[in-house]
């Protein structure tokens, strides 16, 4: 807020921000050569809410290519998702490597 004097009035004019939408953060699951990939779709289902046909695709792209984006999500609900997968697969015994990038 800006207060300027007019030969002794007040005027008060306010400043314009632009809000910005908060930052957007891709959670990718990291191909490694220990994880069974029925774990793979399994965590895919149940953290990401993937049917199993969209859990094989992007367990597949994760085989091929090495990464595969789970979702995309505010930040506070991707590092839930990491720490979910995360823990989630440790309990089971798995090297599944799960992390968040920005878009």
């Amino acid at each position: 807020m800006i207060v300027k004097d007019c030969h002794d009035e007040a005027v008060l004019e306010l400043e314009r921000s632009e809000l910005r939408p908060p930052p957007m953060f891709k959670v990718i699951l990291l191909n490694d050569d220990f994880t069974p990939m029925d774990f793979v779709v399994k965590v895919l289902q149940i953290f990401f809410s993937m049917s199993q046909e969209q859990a094989m695709q992007v367990m597949l792209q994760i085989h091929t290519d090495g990464i595969g984006i789970c979702g995309i999500y505010f930040s506070d609900i991707a590092i839930t998702k990491v720490r979910q997968v995360i823990e989630f697969s440790r309990h089971h015994e798995h090297p599944l490597k799960c992390v968040m990038e920005g878009t």
